[in-house]
């Protein structure tokens, strides 16, 4: 990886996602290509026009807010490129929905302010923060160490990783001690390929057995492709999007998941956003909306009950 601190996890648990109707429909549409940034305003209010569920300005958040927002009342929320449920178009629309943009709405809400989704790759994420391009990225980000040279983070959900292989899983692979010498699909700048992969490789060399054959995509419609023409053995990724691909998908199965563990919104050090997102969160969390959130997309199981702050994994 070039940029080790963007890793990130894309980890949500609950093997047998369920998905809502709506959520089948919506997810048709494809993320651009090469997927530049793009805005995506939510509108006057967070959650207006987006089916968000209401949630009470909570004036001591508020109150922390950094003055250039406060100004504003605007915030600029990085999200990651089309991954559902976590993160999609709705259908024939540039507009995002799924779990990620709708926390960042719900958050947004709890500050009285309209939330600017703006939607790039990955691993471009972490850079775009240090330059003042986002304010702040809800995007399945495992907060580790390295990342926490950076950024601030605060807790919103729980992921976990999934092992996903053709129908019949032609190659055996049932975890992830059976990943040695295979040809395993990652997405780029993901907690799996720049933390689990390097692990899994170590056990591997003192097995005696061959080193992981790794390759690298953008996002996970990508490695599945490359999945199912039998250019791979299998996809290591977070396990709501495989969850939710096999049941999508009849060429593919789920194996394993397995490592559930909070993810968290992360903003620059130097913001100043971190008070206010944690009382802010802190609200959301203990609200309905919050589980009707989650429940939309078939992760009620990914809920939390505490927004910690700077807690890494």
């Amino acid at each position: 990886m070039k940029n080790p601190p963007a890793t990130h996890r894309t980890k949500a648990g609950l093997p047998g996602v369920v998905v809502t109707a709506a959520l089948m429909l919506a997810v048709t549409a494809c993320s651009p290509a090469g997927n530049a940034s793009t805005s995506n305003p939510s509108g006057d209010a967070a959650g207006a026009g987006t089916g968000v569920p209401a949630v009470e300005v909570n004036q001591a958040a508020v109150d922390l807010l950094p003055e250039s927002i406060k100004a504003s009342k605007v915030l600029r929320v990085a999200i990651p490129t089309n991954e559902p449920p976590t993160q999609f178009y709705r259908e024939g629309t540039q507009e995002m929905t799924g779990t990620n943009p709708d926390v960042a709405r719900l958050i947004g809400e709890a500050l009285g302010v309209k939330v600017d989704i703006q939607v790039a790759n990955f691993d471009s994420i972490i850079p775009g923060l240090a330059a003042n391009r986002y304010d702040m990225t809800v995007s399945s980000m495992t907060p580790t160490e390295k990342r926490m040279e950076v950024l601030d983070f605060v807790d919103y959900m729980q992921i976990g990783n999934a092992i996903a292989v053709p129908k019949g899983n032609p190659a055996g692979i049932k975890d992830e001690n059976a990943l040695c010498g295979k040809k395993v699909g990652l997405l780029t700048g993901s907690y799996q390929l720049t933390v689990n992969v390097p692990s899994y490789d170590e056990a591997c060399v003192a097995a005696g057995k061959e080193a992981i054959q790794k390759s690298e995509f953008q996002d996970t419609r990508q490695a599945i492709s490359a999945l199912t023409s039998g250019r791979l053995d299998t996809v290591l990724a977070d396990s709501p999007i495989l969850n939710y691909a096999a049941t999508q998908n009849p060429q593919i199965e789920v194996a394993r998941t397995y490592e559930f563990a909070p993810v968290g919104v992360g903003m620059p050090k130097e913001s100043g956003l971190v008070k206010s997102v944690s009382a802010a969160l802190d609200a959301v969390i203990k609200s309905e909306s919050y589980i009707k959130v989650l429940g939309k997309y078939g992760l009620e199981s990914s809920a939390i009950t505490d927004a910690r702050v700077n807690f890494a994994q």
